[in-house]
């Protein structure tokens, strides 16, 4: 985990997608909550191998983050029933939960972004494609579950990334515009689901350098953690 902020590689206002004041904040988890990718990337590696399939990490990355687990696996087995899918599924991630669940913790600056945002009155969301398990691995781990006014994934009933169901369905929890709504993703199919979704988007780079995301007219700003976005414009909350 990085010790340091790097600096934020924010655009200007004047570039932005829109200049609608921001009344929201969605949160994707895996990568930008926390910073666990390597961890799914090793049980991802030991699903495939048990399973007898090749994987590449930085290809696999690219291809998946974002998507469901039942959309990831149903390239694989097309023919699988939901049962089959979802036990191939519990396997990957109870390898994940395993190694995980011990080293979790918060990206830096995340507890303080938030503290800005509820004082400012600024409703948030997580919008996370990972399982039910996982998301309470996370959030009640880290004990911000409440403050969150909604938490959202495909376990629900949405379509994984880069569909924007899940950025829209959080907007329309907290009772917000999509425009108004600043979407934190790791991923380039998160950031095309806030795109879709017509919202501004931070890039988390966990995982990935900014220029994986030099080509979305909707990222306002690429950081390494949420210590590096103290002053970014579009951040400065009226009230807080």
């Amino acid at each position: 985990m990085p010790s340091e902020a790097m600096p934020s590689e924010a655009m200007p206002d004047e570039a932005m997608p829109n200049g609608v004041p921001v009344r929201a904040l969605i949160f994707d988890m895996d990568g930008t909550i926390v910073d666990n990718m390597r961890f799914h990337d090793d049980a991802w590696e030991i699903w495939h191998r048990d399973n007898g399939l090749p994987f590449t990490r930085e290809g696999f990355f690219a291809a998946t983050a974002g998507k469901a687990n039942s959309e990831i696996l149903g390239a694989y087995y097309p023919g699988a029933d939901e049962d089959t899918i979802a036990r191939l599924s519990e396997s990957k991630e109870e390898l994940y939960r395993a190694t995980y669940r011990p080293q979790v913790e918060a990206l830096p600056g995340l507890i303080a972004l938030m503290d800005r945002a509820e004082a400012a009155g600024l409703p948030m969301a997580v919008a996370s494609a990972a399982p039910p398990a996982n998301i309470d691995v996370v959030l009640d781990t880290l004990g911000i579950r409440d403050r969150f006014a909604t938490v959202i994934a495909p376990s629900q009933g949405f379509r994984g990334k880069p569909h924007p169901d899940l950025f829209l369905g959080a907007a329309e929890r907290m009772g917000v515009s999509p425009e108004s709504c600043i979407v934190f993703e790791d991923a380039p199919l998160g950031i095309e689901a806030a795109r879709r979704a017509g919202m501004r988007a931070i890039a988390m780079l966990t995982m990935l350098q900014a220029d994986a995301f030099a080509g979305f007219d909707n990222v306002i700003a690429s950081v390494r953690d949420f210590r590096a976005l103290d002053g970014l414009p579009a951040l400065r909350f009226s009230g807080a």
